[in-house]
């Protein structure tokens, strides 16, 4: 069984036994292989690196992923379980040719899927290749398949992780680190083996591991921090313990969140301000992207260090070619996707960078987490909030009426702007839902904007 919506904007991705099996990892296999030699005619086997999260079905789809790879004519290079900036890392660190990891991100137990990438990590999109890979897999017809005359090669790569870590820490004054006390909450998820290797360098701190064991059932709680709920525990558990931070990741590892001293989240948008601040330093009027919805301390901050903005659509692949593109030296998503452009290291997440500039940044500063964040709490946010209906053209077409003295900007849905309220209202790329972000200068602006906004939408 292929169900043909598994193929989505940014990856493959859906119910295993419903909308994908066994086969289907094969038939991706075969076709990505087909399609890479294609953009590649080398004189040489091209090697593709394969890894897998720790979802119950993750184990057989790689196996018939590798089989089916091997038998389209590519040889191919199993870095085991990984996370997905580990396989992003593999691909760009040993010139591998494409990449493709088994793994539904935050997505239920049920869900599995695929993540792809070309050389130098450089994603897969739907126009950027997905969609031609779905027609490719509907017309395989598999009794007519032959296995390459000469055989290919699978070997296995082992060292992935350490070398990650190794390369990681070069960006950074590790050794410096305060002793902070961290807790971290990878629920059961991938985030857990590269913590474990991080922290093995920065022996002074001290972490204390919440739901760590490797569990595709996700017995803790979903593995998707960006909802508020999945951080309670975290939260809680770092004032039980009087830690300085708490750090939470989602299932594949790409996306991470913190939360301060006290307990609370810390904005990705805030988040992504920090280390706005903190690469402009490191290089001065650079260009930083970050994505069209509300989180305007980005773009402040990005400002008033002497940077250079540059809006992007919403999504980790869209994000990632514009980077590239535009010569960006850092992007940020409000999703908490943080990006480096290393050139011809690749331009992919990097939730251990990211972790350890903000540990570097809290020592060099000396302040509890909550007092370094206060001066970027300048505005308040309604969270994402999702509504689902049925003719969202139309309620598009009635928010650019309503708000036609506002200023307006459709790179990606609809962004209306006025100087105490703003935000961005845009469709899921997989569900009838619209998905709205409002910001505004005071909290009771943006709950009266919020619900004016919502008002529209599900009338």
């Amino acid at each position: 069984m292929t169900n043909p919506t598994i193929f989505k904007a940014y990856d493959i991705r859906g119910v295993y036994g419903v909308d994908l099996d066994d086969e289907t990892a094969y038939r991706i296999g075969y076709a990505y292989a087909q399609m890479r030699k294609k953009e590649l005619p080398l004189n040489r086997p091209l090697q593709i690196a394969v890894g897998a999260d720790m979802r119950l079905s993750s184990p057989a789809l790689k196996e018939k992923l590798i089989q089916g790879l091997i038998h389209g004519g590519v040889d191919v290079a199993d870095i085991g379980l990984a996370s997905t900036p580990t396989l992003y890392f593999a691909v760009a660190n040993y010139h591998y040719d494409g990449g493709v990891l088994v793994s539904a991100s935050h997505n239920p137990k049920e869900y599995n899927g695929f993540k792809l990438v070309r050389q130098k990590a450089f994603p897969m999109s739907g126009e950027g290749g997905l969609y031609e890979l779905r027609e490719m897999v509907a017309k395989l017809e598999l009794t007519n398949l032959q296995p390459p005359a000469t055989a290919n090669a699978l070997s296995v790569q082992c060292e992935v992780l350490a070398d990650q870590v190794r390369h990681d820490l070069k960006f950074a004054d590790y050794q410096k680190i305060n002793k902070f006390k961290i807790v971290i909450d990878p629920a059961n998820a991938m985030g857990a083996l590269y913590f474990d290797e991080l922290f093995k360098h920065i022996p002074q701190t001290e972490i204390v591991r919440m739901n760590w064991e490797l569990d595709g059932s996700f017995p803790a709680h979903e593995a998707d921090p960006f909802k508020e709920e999945n951080l309670r525990g975290l939260g809680a558990r770092v004032k039980q313990e009087n830690a300085d931070l708490g750090i939470a990741t989602d299932g594949d590892g790409d996306r991470i969140f913190f939360v301060d001293d006290h307990g609370e989240p810390v904005e990705p948008g805030i988040t992504r301000a920090i280390l706005c601040k903190i690469f402009l330093r490191e290089n001065p009027g650079a260009k930083i992207c970050y994505d069209i919805r509300p989180g305007k301390i980005t773009v402040d901050t990005i400002i008033e260090n002497g940077g250079v903005p540059i809006v992007t659509k919403v999504g980790h692949s869209l994000i990632k070619q514009k980077t590239i593109e535009a010569g960006a030296v850092f992007a940020g998503e409000s999703s908490g996707h943080f990006f480096l452009n290393m050139g011809e290291e690749g331009c992919y997440e990097v939730p251990l960078i990211v972790t350890l500039k903000i540990l570097a940044e809290l020592s060099l500063r000396g302040l509890k987490f909550s007092e370094y964040i206060k001066p970027y709490k300048r505005y308040f946010h309604s969270g994402e909030i999702n509504s689902r209906v049925e003719k969202a053209a139309e309620k598009i077409k009635a928010l650019k009426e309503k708000y036609k003295d506002g200023q307006q900007n459709d790179l990606d849905g609809i962004t209306i702007e006025y100087p105490e309220f703003w935000f961005n209202v845009r469709g899921s790329n997989t569900e009838p839902l619209l998905r709205l972000n409002l910001e505004a200068i005071s909290p009771e602006v943006m709950e009266a904007k919020r619900d004016e906004v919502l008002g529209i939408i599900r009338k």
